[in-house]
């Protein structure tokens, strides 16, 4: 690693601290945010204190009608009894109460791309198989399966009286009411449309329309009430919740939870997310969102509202342990309000999505005027300028490649060729910037002698006449890696993200988008395990030694690389890459080792048949006998440089 290269670390992470310096909010967002949190939380406090006395003061209730009940049961006929469980239920559930028992019936729909699994319980989707997918151990990949400790339903008042979809029985139905029997419903080659309906009395019901099409990840959903415009008198309480258990399906239950959260899109076409690296959180706010994602590394599950009718949202995570639980990964949940017109019949339309985290797949999707709604944005290709690489340049090329070839490993390397050979002609002035600094390091140690410490101004001096005679840029080798950085960054993000990479085996790894383990261990090694983890990834491995041979050999070149800590540097970037990448994807080590053996034989090719550094020399030196025309930042510098030695020898005078 040259000094230009250390200039350019250092620079661009000037940048990056200056961005998130410059990016974070102020004191009194900050201040603000925090007080519309509190406020939040006391309200939920008063909340939840008012239900638990609510709950104790029902509890009472029943268990005293339970007692009296009970000493009257010996006295009452059957029917008496049945009557009186009647009332009870009308008394607790209202015009719904027919609907609050029952037995536990499924569904099972299937299309060209998923098996969707229904419950009567809830009217609910229990599960969603995605056909074209397999776990990393080979089983069928289920997306989620809504047990008992999961919810998706509407909470409202009717009547008077609290209702929660999520525990009532539905009647599930097809197209003309027929009752569908216990065998796989296929989808034809027209829509086929299932109803779950929750019955109340006299033409009274809520109903979920589920609209299944024949070859896609998405399906349509109605929410329809019927016949409730009397029943419903607040409205102002009336939510939908959707809570699961999200499943472990990739190799690497930490890594894949790290990228793991759920992403929501305001109104106002803000992107939200949950902090996937945390163990818990939540987002609580104002206004109405048009979708929430349920984002899983290489799939997600959206819930879709096609008028943007997701009212001041709710959503939360919480990070599942897999001793507790080893199938599920996360906990997600969301929560929000749905604004009822004061009509007999109310529909809400929405839609749900249930596939693959695939960018060119997401991006063709549209809200009902055409326009994007952005749900590829869940893939996380970097923020910025490392974005728009990605957007059009590396996902492009990718996809190109991807038609005529099969083979993965051959796509990485032919992209790696592409970058190199595009990126030739910053390297190449790289290169030439540090071996003119090479060349003049003899005359430079000149200058420094004959400016001993406390002539730093006079030598500075010096030295920018010798730069500017010889046609040097001090600075040359540093900017071509600032403009290298960009690709450096998207191909960091892209390679982890591409669902193309999914189990698609090379050489010796059977997963690129995983890490490659060629020897792993169960026990784990304290401290160790934590930062390098329970296996060796051999991609990661000839990716450090790689990296090393290639700053030795640059460094064996640059006189300025003798200066302390530089050798230090030269050992410790590699067993840090190492150790960060060795739970990344094997696809990205394969690229950066790529890189780095094309970075080695493009410095060897240049050493040995491009740059003589004898010629180089007298090249500089005729240019000292060329007249030259200041630049503007020249004779900036020269005059500041001039204004300084002048302040100097007034004060050097006053004293």
């Amino acid at each position: 690693m040259d000094k230009n290269t250390i200039i350019g670390l250092v620079i661009i992470s000037v940048l990056l601290i200056g961005y998130m310096f410059l990016s974070r909010p102020s004191k009194e967002e900050i201040a603000e945010r925090q007080r519309v949190q509190d406020s939040i939380a006391h309200e939920q406090m008063v909340k939840e204190e008012e239900a638990r006395v609510a709950a104790e003061l029902l509890k009472e209730e029943a268990e005293k009608a339970e007692k009296e009940a009970s000493a009257m049961a010996d006295t009452l006929s059957p029917e008496q009894i049945d009557s009186i469980k009647n009332v009870k239920l009308r008394n607790e559930h209202g015009i719904f109460a027919k609907a609050v028992n029952g037995e536990n019936k499924f569904t099972v729909i299937e299309n060209n791309k998923m098996i969707i699994t229904f419950l009567n319980k809830g009217g609910k989707i229990y599960s969603v198989q995605l056909k074209d997918y397999v776990t990393f151990n080979k089983e069928p990949l289920v997306l989620f399966e809504n047990d008992e400790n999961s919810t998706f339903g509407v909470v409202l008042s009717v009547s008077g009286k609290p209702l929660v979809t999520n525990n009532m029985y539905f009647e599930p139905m097809l197209a003309g009411g027929k009752t569908p029997t216990g065998d796989t419903i296929k989808v034809g080659e027209n829509d086929l449309s299932f109803v779950m309906r929750l019955n109340a009395e006299a033409g009274k019901y809520i109903e979920y329309n589920y609209v299944i099409h024949p070859d896609d990840y998405m399906m349509d959903f109605s929410l329809n009430l019927v016949g409730l415009k009397d029943e419903i008198k607040d409205n102002t309480s009336t939510r939908m919740q959707w809570y699961v258990d999200v499943f472990a399906l990739e190799r690497g239950r930490d890594w894949e939870s790290n990228n793991t959260t759920i992403f929501m899109r305001m109104s106002d076409e803000e992107i939200e997310n949950l902090n996937e690296m945390k163990d818990a959180d939540s987002y609580d706010t104002k206004g109405s969102a048009q979708w929430i994602a349920y984002k899983q590394q290489f799939f997600s599950s959206i819930l879709i509202s096609k008028d943007n009718a997701l009212g001041d949202p709710k959503i939360s995570l919480v990070k599942l342990n897999e001793n507790d639980n080893p199938r599920a990964l996360k906990t997600f949940q969301s929560d929000f309000f749905l604004e009822l017109p004061d009509e007999n019949k109310v529909s809400k339309d929405f839609s749900f999505y249930f596939g693959p985290n695939k960018y060119s797949l997401l991006k063709e999707y549209t809200d009902k005027d055409g326009n994007d709604m952005d749900m590829e944005k869940v893939i996380p290709l970097g923020w910025g300028i490392f974005g728009w690489v990605n957007k059009y340049a590396i996902i492009p090329m990718f996809n190109l490649l991807g038609r005529g070839i099969a083979n993965y490993g051959i796509i990485i390397l032919l992209m790696t060729i592409i970058i190199k050979l595009v990126l030739f002609p910053l390297t190449y002035k790289s290169y030439m910037s540090t071996a003119k600094m090479r060349v003049l390091k003899p005359q430079l140690d000149e200058i420094a002698a004959k400016y001993p410490k406390g002539k730093e101004m006079e030598r500075q001096q010096a030295q920018m006449s010798l730069y500017q005679k010889a046609g040097v840029s001090p600075m040359g080798g540093c900017l071509p890696l600032l403009l290298q950085f960009p690709i450096l960054i998207a191909m960091f993000r892209f390679f982890p993200a591409s669902i193309e990479l999914r189990q698609q085996p090379f050489l010796w790894a059977s997963d690129l988008s995983s890490y490659d383990a060629i020897l792993e261990w169960s026990t784990n090694i304290p401290i160790i395990s934590s930062l390098y983890g329970n296996h060796v990834s051999l991609f990661a491995l000839l990716m450090a030694i790689s990296m090393f041979v290639q700053q030795k050999m640059t460094s064996s070149q640059n006189p300025s690389n003798s200066m302390p800590g530089m050798k230090v540097m030269m050992w410790m970037m590699p067993v840090l890459m190492l150790l960060w990448f060795n739970k990344y994807s094997s696809g990205l080590s394969y690229y950066y080792l790529l890189a780095n053996l094309f970075s080695i034989l493009q410095t060897w090719i240049i050493q040995r048949f491009v740059v003589k550094e004898d010629k180089l020399l007298a090249q500089m030196e005729a240019n000292k006998n060329k007249p030259k025309k200041k630049s503007k930042w020249m004779q900036r510098l020269e005059e500041a440089s001039k204004r300084q030695q002048e302040e100097l020898r007034k004060q050097q005078k006053r004293k």
